[in-house]
This record gives C-alpha cells, structure tokens and sequence, in this order.
C-alpha cells in the first residue's frame, strides 16, 4: 500500500500533496542489450518504492512461476514481450522516494527496436546501462551508450547485472568497469558510476548487499537521489514556437504554444522569427487566467503589442538572445527507416512545430561502434548513426543540440509513407561548402516576363484516372499557350520545374501520398494549387488560368 493511502484526515492528504509537489523530478531512462535485466530492475525498484498498486502485486504474483516474483511482469505489457519474454515498445513507469519523483522509461534492447529506444531516451536526465555480467560489453551496449552521449544526457550508471550467477567476484566486476570505461571516456559524460548488482535477488539496488564487501556500498537508487536536479530551460534562451492562431473574435489574437525554453515576461521585447519583426509580449493567457510571466514547459497563448504577421511554425525569441536561421547545416542522424538513406531523395524535417522540405547532401561519415572509429559511407541503414550534411528548403529557426535540446532536435519524415524515418541533432551550420552552394543567375521576374506566366505546381491525388487526367489537362493548357510539363509522384523535381517558370502537374494515383506531397509543396515557398479529380477538365483549367491572373 503507497503513502497515499495510509493518510488519515484531509489534513494528512494536503500536507503530502505538497510535499510531493515539491519534490524534484528526476526523467530516467534504462538501456542495455537483450536479456540484461532492464525491466526486472524496473519492477524491482517500483516494487521497492511503493511504485504500485496492491492488485497489480497480486496479479503478477499469481502471474510468476514459482514462489519468487517476477519483477518484469511489472513493465513487460504486451502479450508479445511476455511471451518472448523482451520488451518491445518503450514503457513508462513511475516511483517516488523520500527526495524525488522518478519517470522511468523501460526501452527495448533488441537492435531491431533502436528506434524505440533513442525515443525513450530523448527526454532523460540521467540514464542506466545495464550489462550482463556473463556476456560482457556487447555492440549494442555500446550502441545505447553512443546514442545516450549523442541525446546529452549527462549522468550514466553502469550497473553490472546477474552478479549471483558469477558470486560477486570482483575480477569480473572490476575487467567489466574497466573495458566500459575506456569506451565512454571518449563520449563526454560527466559523471560514470559502476554498480554491481542483481536485479533478480535486489542486490544494491536499494539496499546494500553484504555479498559485495568490496564495493564501496553506494546503491543505485542512492545514486539517484544524489544526482543534482533535472536539468530545467528557466535559464536557458527564451524559445516559444508557435503551435496555433487563436483568433476567436476582432478583439483577440494570441499566439497559442508551449514554452520550449526559458521565461517571458509581460513587457519582454521579443522579436519573430522567420520575418525578424521586433515586438513586445503584451500579455501571457491561459485557462486559468493571465499570468505575469511563464517559463518552460508551460504551455501558454500570448499576446503581442503590434499586429504582426505570426503563423504556425514561426518562433518567438528574446531580441538580444536570438536563435540561429540555417539552410545549410550538419548534424547526427540516428537512422530508423527500414529502407536506406537516399541522398537523391527529398525528406521532411520536422523542426518543432513545422515541417520543412531538405534532402541530405552528403553523409560525411558513418560511425563503427565496435572499432570506435568514423569510417567513409554513402548513404545510412538500419540503426547506423552518422554525420550529415543536410540542406532545407527554408531556414530552420534553431540552436546547436549541446546548447538547447528542444530547438536543435529534429526529425525525418518520408513524405510518401509518413514514417519517422530519423531522429536528428543539429552541430551548427555546415562550412564553406555548404554556404557557396551554386545560385541561380535569373530571378524570378525575368523567367516570369520571358514565358509569360508564373511558375506552379498542379497536385493531382487520390485516384486512378489522374494517370489519364493529367496528359488531357497538360495538353488543354499547352493548346493555351502555357509552358506545362507533367511529373508523377515526385514533388522534388515539380518544384524545380516550377521554380524554373513552368506549370508543373504533380500527379500521382496513390491516396496515402497526398498529405505528404501536400507538405512538401507547403514548406516550399513556391505557389500551388490542389484540383479536384472529379471536376471537369475545362473546370480544371478556369481555376488553373485563375490563380495564374492573380499571381500576374
């Protein structure tokens, strides 16, 4: 039975209500390869700390085999990761202690769920890696270890598990804690601890053993509580990308989001990203009411001094700490899609609350996790982890990884399929390579008065007769006289014929690409027009001929 329930009167329940609001929150993640023990030591540390409820003890007592519980019951969910007996999807688990509230999150070990567990450790403050004392540092012991340093988590425990089945000897224990530490001195952690323990039997989990004389005595879950608390934005830049436009009346626009980053304050000077319009913050809403200030990650409306043009995927900073526009950047992929890296295709970014058009460039190298060592590669697979060059269609609004978490992370979205395909962290701007990138002689204005017609993308989705459809509707605007050309499926090559002054008819019969060639067209910048299938061909080109008059 938790805390909670043994409290008497309402007085009681108050006075522990706030002593829990309190306490400092502490955002764990626990990795580690195949059958190391991550979700018994969870159990174990949620049965230990009065983590649970009395009828899920019960369920899973009943649920074990034989008299000793079986702690990963607790957080192994799914009916398959029972019967396999892994952990497939992340979980998320909740314990406090005397010091702290913890939200820990189980991850698969499995190298065919990397994906799910980079996603479990993207928002710890301090992680567990666990090693089979048996097997010894695997490759994916260090895998989870790489991509932990490349999410900037600080603090690290290595917790040596399944010592009883070894009795406890320190020679083990200490060629183990000296193997794993020559690897992570070179990934930037500032704090490794070494634990030896049992997640099945609880040695120096949360008490120390007497089977291990020769370790210092500190526990994993002393450890925890030792760690200096979670790393908070309040300090950081003010960063609030815009999620929303409230406008429920003439007399109301607000700016709806979540505070990424930092604290504003009504009064602040601000200025809007990407149109640089300086301003000021003229309230700060919320459900409750106003407030006078508000700071990550609250999730806030506010109101600007000026009439300023704000939109979805737009960013509100500090004038004097502004963030960074890059088109051309580097960064580290962590690549997740089942189909490899292709640098001739054309991806969406997804950078906070905005999707932009890029591709890769150039993939500057490929990391060998066994050898240590940056080696030359093409293109990335399945759970490599590499380096980047990465060119977007529009500037991201962003700060370097190392400096701001929220703002230098992205991912990578496949616009025909919508899977997350990478999660990445920007470095900084690429070098001179990328910024002396070749510029086109002739502007727009010229291509415009030598054709005699601005440049668009006609999308056509969602059904088989477009195959037919588009070759009528191209050769009905060409007897017009317009420079028209037809493109299947591919938004990349419609936006540079549009870019080039022609009328590009984007067409494809496969309903599930709409939204993301509609997103690929949105981020462009370039002007489109979506036409509905079912209407008539000479409907069609009315609205084609229309939109182009008002373009001219």
């Amino acid at each position: 039975m938790t805390a909670a329930l043994q409290l008497q009167d309402k007085g009681d329940l108050q006075r522990f209500l706030a002593e829990h609001y309190e306490k400092e929150l502490l955002r764990l993640v626990v990795v580690g390869s195949v059958d190391d023990g991550k979700s018994t030591l969870i159990g174990r540390l949620l049965y230990e700390c009065n983590g649970l409820f009395e009828d899920q003890v019960a369920a899973v007592k009943r649920a074990s085999a034989g008299e000793e519980i079986d702690f990963s019951l607790f957080t192994d969910g799914l009916r398959a990761e029972r019967e396999q007996g892994i952990t497939i999807d992340v979980a998320y688990r909740y314990f406090s202690t005397r010091r702290r509230k913890v939200i820990v999150a189980d991850t698969p070990g499995h190298l065919q769920y990397t994906r799910n567990m980079a996603t479990g450790a993207s928002t710890a403050d301090a992680a567990v890696i666990l090693v089979d004392a048996r097997l010894g540092i695997l490759a994916q012991t260090r895998r989870h270890a790489y991509i932990a340093s490349l999410l900037g988590i600080p603090y690290l425990a290595v917790s040596i598990n399944k010592m009883d089945l070894l009795d406890f000897d320190p020679a083990v224990f200490e060629r183990l804690s000296t193997e794993f530490n020559a690897f992570a001195s070179t990934l930037g952690f500032e704090q490794v601890r070494y634990f030896p323990i049992s997640a099945r039997a609880g040695d120096n989990i949360t008490l120390p053993s007497a089977r291990t004389p020769w370790h210092d005595g500190e526990t994993l879950l002393g450890w925890l509580e030792s760690l200096p608390h979670q790393r908070r934005l309040d300090g950081a830049p003010f960063r609030f990308p815009v999620q929303y436009v409230l406008r429920p009346n003439l007399d109301y626009r607000g700016f709806a989001g979540q505070i990424a980053s930092g604290t504003v304050r009504v009064g602040d000077e601000v200025v809007v990203f990407p149109s640089k319009r300086r301003t000021h913050i003229a309230a700060i809403d919320t459900f409750e009411g106003s407030l006078g200030e508000a700071s990550a990650p609250s999730s806030v409306t506010l109101r600007l001094a000026d009439e300023v043009d704000v939109s979805r995927g737009d960013l509100i900073a500090h004038v004097e700490k502004a963030p960074v526009a890059l088109q051309y950047l580097e960064a580290m992929l962590v690549w997740f899609g089942e189909e490899r890296l292709d640098t001739s295709r054309r991806y969406l970014v997804k950078h906070t609350s905005k999707y932009v058009p890029a591709h890769v460039e150039q993939v500057l190298w490929r990391k060998d996790l066994e050898a240590l060592s940056e080696v030359p590669a093409e293109s990335l697979s399945l759970n490599d982890i590499g380096k980047v060059r990465l060119v977007c269609k529009r500037p991201l609004i962003c700060d370097p990884y190392q400096e701001n978490r929220k703002t230098g992370a992205f991912i990578v979205v496949d616009p025909l399929t919508n899977d997350t395909v990478a999660a990445g962290m920007i470095l900084g701007a690429a070098g001179e390579e990328g910024d002396q990138q070749a510029r086109s002689l002739i502007s727009a204005e010229e291509r415009r008065e030598r054709l005699g017609q601005s440049g668009a993308v006609i999308l056509l989705t969602g059904t088989p007769e477009v195959q037919t459809l588009a070759p009528r509707l191209e050769r009905a605007l060409f007897d017009l006289g317009r420079h028209v050309v037809t493109v299947r499926g591919d938004a990349e090559n419609a936006l540079a014929l549009a870019e080039a002054g022609l009328l590009a008819i984007l067409y494809t019969p496969v309903p599930q690409a709409r939204l993301g060639l509609r997103d690929q067209l949105r981020g462009a910048g370039v002007p489109w027009l979506e036409l509905d299938p079912s209407h008539e061909l000479e409907r069609q080109v009315k609205q084609i001929l229309d939109a182009q008059e008002t373009r001219s």
